[in-house]
């Protein structure tokens, strides 16, 4: 695969960046009381899918736990001290042995005694999910960290153990998996269990800074949200066959061609920007439409088009905007603006980053800005586990499967517009049970490929007018 920027899990991925945590005793000195936690109040962690984007998310929780992190220019800060007490990642699965066994490798050297996983607590397979989470006790988290086809089952079993969960984005990759998700959030709900849901910008204190004074009205009527995430692309070549064809497309970088995995690269580089544009309108949209496709000439093999432009209409009439483009040696942009009555808005910027400022009128300028919010001190990846881990320490109401599976449906309304070529609208997804694989939960190594390549190696792309998948 080709991929000119930098992999989809590079802003978790700790060990890869150089990120290095300190202090291997700043555990100790917590009297924390015995509840909602393990008997000893220790939290255990069981890691299910073990790349770069879940080792991160150990280390968030470790942090969590009280231990000092040094960033990239060697200044220190103490993070999550108000979560603070015992963390410790005693299971781990996936269906790799490569990566299970490097992922192993790399957060006990770089979180020591922390990581407590011997080769019996380490799972390989399909099935490997169940015996990692068997491993764990009331008041300990299961992290989901898989890709988004096995996300539903992996929770559905969570719940149904009584372990509190962290799942990571993207959750489903159609309406059936949000309805299973929303099923299983619900019963998390009655039985008081406590889950993460992946989409940390909700957590950045700059954005809540910046929503708090949209709430007060200080752009007007929200008019338009304007999101972009426009790079040079991710392409794949051609299914050359002779091996297990599921394992590949389930194989490193391969996931995100592929709809019944991922959901596909839209809604993998889109849901965070997505999910804002939700946020800021604090509503659902009402209907979606759109257009994409794929330039001319181009070979690439996967299920994935490389332009999208979306028209989400809220139940004011307002709109936002929303547009993808993965295309070489073309404009780049990553940012999202509000536009207000009164005035315009930028929400996010490069990389997620809080450029949230309000400008004193529409012109998009630096030079043009009223208003800045205070400077984050703690970046959102590790406050949703602070959150978390003081919700499960202090027995506080800690649900967000319902937001982020809604977020991730109108994201699916989105993508599904443009494939399909249709105007869809709320209703139609809340119905819609449709999937790109009717049970992920039951695939095993032996199990053909939910989509198979054609002679060419070559995988079906939408054709709008013709393709279903609401």
């Amino acid at each position: 695969m080709n991929t000119p920027q930098a992999p989809f899990s590079s802003r978790r991925d700790f060990i890869k960046t150089g990120s290095r945590i300190a202090g291997a005793s700043a555990l100790a000195g917590f009297t924390l009381p015995h509840v909602h936690a393990a008997e000893d109040n220790t939290i255990r962690l069981a890691l299910i899918g073990c790349g770069g984007r879940g080792s991160g998310a150990v280390a968030n929780a470790m942090s969590a736990g009280g231990l000092v992190l040094g960033d990239q220019s060697g200044r220190q800060r103490e993070a999550g001290r108000e979560a603070g007490g015992p963390v410790k990642l005693v299971a781990m699965a996936d269906i790799r042995q490569d990566r299970l066994d490097g992922a192993h490798r790399n957060l006990r050297e770089t979180l020591g005694e922390r990581v407590d996983v011997p080769a019996e607590r380490r799972f390989l397979g399909f099935d490997a999910y169940r015996k990692a989470i068997d491993c764990l006790k009331p008041g300990d988290v299961a992290m989901l960290t898989t890709h988004a086809a096995f996300r539903a089952p992996h929770l559905e079993y969570a719940v149904e153990k009584g372990v509190n969960v962290f799942m990571e984005k993207q959750f489903a990759c159609d309406p059936g998996g949000v309805q299973r998700l929303l099923r299983a959030g619900e019963a998390a709900e009655r039985k008081n269990l406590k889950i993460g849901c992946g989409l940390m910008c909700r957590h950045s204190s700059a954005r809540q800074a910046m929503i708090d004074r949209i709430r007060d009205g200080a752009l007007g009527d929200v008019l338009m949200v304007r999101a972009y995430r426009m790079d040079p692309g991710y392409f794949m070549g051609p299914f050359s066959g002779g091996q297990n064809e599921l394992l590949w497309q389930l194989s490193p970088g391969h996931p995100y061609q592929f709809l019944w995995a991922s959901g596909g690269v839209f809604l993998e580089l889109m849901i965070h920007q997505i999910d804002e544009c939700f946020w800021i309108k604090d509503s659902w949209p009402v209907a979606a439409h759109g257009v994409g496709g794929r330039f001319a000439g181009s070979r690439d093999a996967s299920q994935n088009l490389d332009s999208y432009a979306i028209e989400y209409t809220f139940p004011d009439g307002s709109k936002a905007h929303v547009t993808g483009r993965y295309i070489p040696k073309c404009h780049t942009d990553f940012s999202t603006f509000v536009h207000g009555a009164n005035c315009a808005a930028k929400f996010s910027g490069d990389i997620h980053a809080p450029d949230c400022w309000i400008y004193k009128d529409q012109r998009i300028d630096r030079g043009n800005v009223a208003w800045r919010p205070p400077r984050e001190t703690v970046n959102p990846w590790q406050s949703e586990w602070d959150a978390l881990l003081r919700a499960i320490r202090e027995d506080q109401p800690h649900n967000e499967v319902r937001r982020a599976a809604l977020s991730n449906l109108g994201a699916i309304m989105g993508r599904a517009a443009v494939h399909t070529g249709q105007v869809l609208n709320w209703d139609q997804m809340l119905a819609s049970e449709f999937r790109f694989c009717p049970d992920t939960g039951a695939l095993i190594e032996s199990s053909p490929a939910p989509v198979q390549a054609d002679a060419e190696g070559r995988y079906p792309a939408p054709i709008p007018g013709q393709w279903e998948e609401v």
